[in-house]
């Protein structure tokens, strides 16, 4: 009975080193998702939607490359109206300035 048990300890041995070296397959390219992954609304994000995102919990908290993703969209939402916002300064000071005849105060400068 001893033989035998020590006989399946070495196979199960090969096998894992088999296995360990690459030759019993080929791991998946893709990282396996095993957490829930809720939808991101479409369009830019607004409050109400900001609020309503959950993410997905994993071992130690909440799964990384959700949470990236998200900053990702909320950051490059966040360039996109500063740039807006920017541009329609620059169109607001523009317009201003051409109302506002050369010699008269302008607003900024009666204040």
């Amino acid at each position: 009975m001893e033989w035998f048990i020590a006989a399946i300890a070495v196979v199960a041995l090969g096998v894992a080193a088999v296995v360990a070296s690459g030759r019993g397959g080929s791991m998946s390219s893709e990282p396996v998702r095993d957490t829930y992954a809720a939808p991101l609304p479409e369009g830019r994000f607004d409050g109400p939607a900001v609020r309503g995102l959950r993410f997905g919990v994993a071992l130690r908290g909440y799964a990384m490359d959700q949470v990236d993703t998200v900053l990702d969209r909320l950051a490059s939402d966040l360039e996109a109206r500063d740039s807006r916002i920017a541009e329609l300064e620059a169109q607001l000071a523009s317009g201003r300035s051409a109302a506002t005849p050369s010699g008269a105060p302008g607003r900024e400068q009666a204040r």
